[in-house]
């Protein structure tokens, strides 16, 4: 339905593209990739307006949560800014904002047998360093996949690992730069498995990097 040819790579500036409402009141998004209208793989930015709330649900394949402004609740407490979620298959829950928040959502995209509950903050959580100017936070791996937040100094390369099976980053805070091009905060990349990726910090930037999840072509 949209954007869901993995052998493609992708680029979007969401900073640019316009709210599209959902079906709770309140809770707007910009959909990335979507293999349906409302259900299904995918990947979304959304806010959700001071007050906004959804109904009680689950996603048969899991659901991906990363924080990027603002506060995200639910039965289990109140989550701010930096957090990063996984909820796994059978999970249910009726998420709502108090104070509003906007957040990046992967759905129906665990792995078989990736049955890991996760709730980090990250602003809590200790970060490895690398390199000199690389630092690193695990998030999540299971099987090829792996998932992780990255700062990097400027001019520093980022070391995306294997991309045999595809990578996708989001560009949280500064400047990426791949070859000319050069991708702001709020930039949501995806490229296919086997993709040569070599993306240097234009300036210090933060970074949401997966890699792993994509099926290779057959």
């Amino acid at each position: 339905m949209l954007n869901m040819d993995f052998g493609k790579a992708l680029t979007l500036d969401t900073t640019r593209m316009d709210w599209v409402s959902s079906p709770a009141a309140g809770v707007w998004r910009k959909p990335l990739a979507r293999e349906e209208a409302e259900r299904g793989h995918a990947t979304s930015v959304v806010r959700y307006d001071a007050g906004a709330a959804f109904r009680g649900h689950n996603h048969p394949l899991g659901e991906e949560i990363l924080v990027l402004e603002g506060s995200f609740s639910d039965e289990t407490g109140d989550f701010p800014t930096g957090t990063y979620f996984r909820n796994p298959p059978g999970f249910v829950h009726a998420p709502f904002s108090k104070e509003g928040c906007v957040i990046l959502v992967k759905l129906h995209q665990f792995q078989p047998g990736d049955g890991t509950r996760l709730a980090i903050d990250t602003s809590r959580a200790e970060w490895q360093e690398l390199e000199q100017g690389i630092t690193q936070l695990p998030l999540h791996a299971f099987g090829s996949e792996r998932v992780a937040l990255l700062r990097l100094a400027a001019a520093h390369e980022l070391p995306t690992g294997d991309t045999t099976r595809g990578l996708e980053l989001l560009v949280m805070s500064g400047e990426l730069l791949e070859g000319t091009n050069r991708h702001g905060a709020g930039t949501w990349l995806r490229r296919p498995p086997g993709y040569a990726a070599a993306f240097q910090a234009g300036n210090e930037c933060l970074l949401w990097l997966k890699t792993g999840h994509l099926a290779p072509p057959a």
